[in-house]
C-alpha cells in the first residue's frame, strides 16, 4: 500500500511540473488585504468556515481571485516569503471557491473522486495565472513543496476537511509569513481532536506520515514534534497515526479518533 501510495505521490508530481510552463511574468507583489478581509469575516480562529457568508461575499472573493490570476509570482519582483505568502494564499483561496461553486457538499472529496494525485477534486483545472492552467496538486505538489521546501506549509495549505490544519484567519504575508507558520504548526501539533501528544505516547495527524519526507531537512518528524508539539518525546516513541476525516470544514468538531489500523 505504501509503495502504491508513494506512486500516486510521484505522478501526481510529474504532472504538476509538466503543467507548469516557463513564463515571462513581469508583475510585482500583490496585496492580501482583500483576503485578509474576506477570512477575518468568515473563519473563526478554530478555522471553522462559514461557506454562506464567502458565498454572499463571492464577488469580493472573485475580486481577490482575478487579482491572483493577473499576477503571476517571478523571481525577478518577487522575494521569496512574496511567493511563499502569495501561493499559500492562492491554494486556501481558490479552494474555497472550488466549494462554494459546489455547496452545499458534505466534503471536497464528493466533488470529484477518483485515483489520489491523479483524477481527483485536486487535479480539476479550473485556475488561471497569467494564462497558465493549474490544479490545486500542481501547486501544492509542483510549487509550494519542491520550491520552498519548508514542512511548515503543511499546516498552513488547508484542504477544506476537519482533519485538516486550519485555514487560517489572516492572509499571509510577506513581512510575517515566518511568525505565522510557526504559529500554524505549534496550533495544529497541539489541538487535541486532531493530535494527542504526551510524553509517553504519540498519536499524529497523517499529514506527517504523508509527507514525512518533507521534515527530513528538518531532522526528521519527531524533531518537529519536539519543536512544535505541546510536550517533548522521546526517540524511543513509537509514532502511532489517526484516521483522516474527510467532512467539510464548516463544523466545530474537536474530539478523539482512535489511530487507525495499518
Amino acid at each position: 500500500m505504501k509503495n502504491i501510495f508513494l506512486l500516486f505521490v510521484c505522478l501526481g508530481f510529474f504532472s504538476a511540473c509538466n503543467s507548469v510552463k516557463d513564463i515571462q511574468s513581469t508583475s510585482k507583489p500583490i496585496t492580501h488585504e482583500l483576503w485578509d478581509t474576506l477570512v477575518k469575516a468568515h473563519v473563526s480562529e478554530a478555522g471553522v468556515v462559514d461557506y454562506e457568508g464567502f458565498i454572499e461575499d463571492k464577488t469580493k472573493l472573485q475580486n481577490y481571485l482575478e487579482l491572483l490570476s493577473n499576477s503571476h509570482p517571478n523571481d525577478e519582483n518577487w522575494t521569496e516569503d512574496d511567493q511563499l505568502a502569495y501561493w499559500l494564499n492562492a491554494y486556501n483561496a481558490f479552494t474555497v471557491k472550488l466549494i462554494v461553486d459546489n455547496y452545499p457538499v458534505s466534503s471536497i472529496k464528493d466533488i470529484k473522486s477518483g485515483i489520489p494525485f491523479i483524477n481527483t477534486v485536486w487535479d480539476i483545472k479550473f485556475i488561471k495565472i497569467e494564462g497558465v492552467e493549474y490544479d490545486l496538486n500542481n501547486i501544492e505538489h509542483g510549487i509550494i513543496r519542491p520550491k520552498f521546501k519548508n514542512p511548515r506549509i503543511h499546516f498552513a495549505a488547508n484542504c477544506a476537511a476537519i482533519s485538516c490544519p486550519r485555514l487560517r484567519s489572516e492572509a499571509y504575508t510577506a513581512d510575517k509569513i515566518h511568525e505565522q507558520l510557526d504559529d500554524q504548526a505549534r496550533y495544529f501539533l497541539r489541538n487535541k481532536g486532531k493530535n494527542s501528544i504526551t510524553s509517553e505516547e504519540v498519536k499524529i495527524s497523517k499529514i506527517l506520515k504523508w509527507y514525512s519526507g518533507d521534515f527530513d531537512a528538518y531532522g526528521g518528524v519527531l524533531k518537529f514534534i519536539n519543536d512544535y508539539g505541546p510536550v517533548q518525546v522521546a526517540n524511543s516513541v513509537e509514532l502511532q497515526y489517526l484516521d483522516y476525516l474527510w467532512p467539510l470544514n464548516n463544523q466545530d468538531i474537536n474530539f478523539y479518533q482512535s489511530p487507525a489500523k495499518e
